[in-house]
């Protein structure tokens, strides 16, 4: 049985409308991350991490090896999200969103995406992407993340948020969050963040304008987890567009 009580933080609106957005946005303009403050307290993320077990909360569980994504488990949530993952949502969805609109119009490709969340996620319905997309990452000794990207259908957004649930170097070692940017008539380029306890990192979905001699190109990006060494490592996923 799931615990009636919800896991909420009932500030988690203010932090994320506190943090520089002028230079979370200029980092990924610059980047395609970037990383905020600390968003979520010590018991928040454990609460939220704790709730891995409770299988009624999920509409899909995922092992990663077996599907070769690497190896670990993430499990999709349900609709009935937790307080605090819908007000993280909700809350990081308006803040996004002029980076989206921006990032498009410099690629010269559609902006569809309307000032509510809400109004977005009924779009991503009617064309078919209707399950839940939150998720919840686990990963022991020896587990990974291949690199990927999540696109669940035509209806994308293109900035997800992940979250750290524990404490690199005493819950976990390695387990870095790493990307790979495909630059134009260029070597690929790689990056790689440790993700502190409560904190959230911005990060594109596909790909991201960046600068050329003609204009604007755009630079495909793929994501994924370094291997941990020792310990376990949980994270939470915001995505912005449900899944078909």
């Amino acid at each position: 049985m799931i615990d009636a009580t919800p896991v909420t933080d009932t500030r988690v609106g203010e932090r994320v409308a506190a943090e520089d957005w002028d230079a979370l946005t200029a980092e990924l303009d610059e980047h395609g991350h970037a990383l905020t403050g600390q968003l979520l307290p010590p018991d928040v993320c454990r609460d939220i991490a704790a709730l891995c077990d409770e299988t009624d909360r999920f509409r899909s569980t995922i092992d990663m090896a077996r599907y070769r994504f690497g190896s670990g488990q993430y499990r999709y949530f349900t609709h009935e999200l937790p307080d605090v993952v819908r007000e993280l949502r909700e809350a990081f969805y308006p803040r996004l969103l002029p980076v989206a609109r921006d990032w498009a119009e410099r690629l010269g490709k559609p902006a569809p995406w309307p000032e509510s969340l809400g109004e977005w996620v009924e779009m991503c319905h009617a064309a078919g992407q209707a399950k839940s997309a939150q998720i919840l990452l686990r990963y022991g000794p020896g587990d990974w993340n291949a690199l990927h990207r999540d696109v669940f259908g035509g209806m994308l957004f293109p900035l997800q948020v992940v979250i750290g649930l524990d404490v690199p170097g005493a819950d976990f070692t390695g387990g870095e969050f790493i990307m790979t940017e495909q630059r134009p008539r260029a070597q690929s380029r790689g990056s790689s963040t440790t993700l502190p306890q409560g904190h959230g990192l911005v990060f594109t979905t596909r790909d991201r304008p960046v600068a050329s001699k003609r204009g604007w190109s755009t630079g495909p990006m793929r994501h994924g987890v370094s291997t941990v060494r020792s310990g376990r490592r949980r994270t939470l996923g915001l995505v912005f567009h449900d899944a078909a």
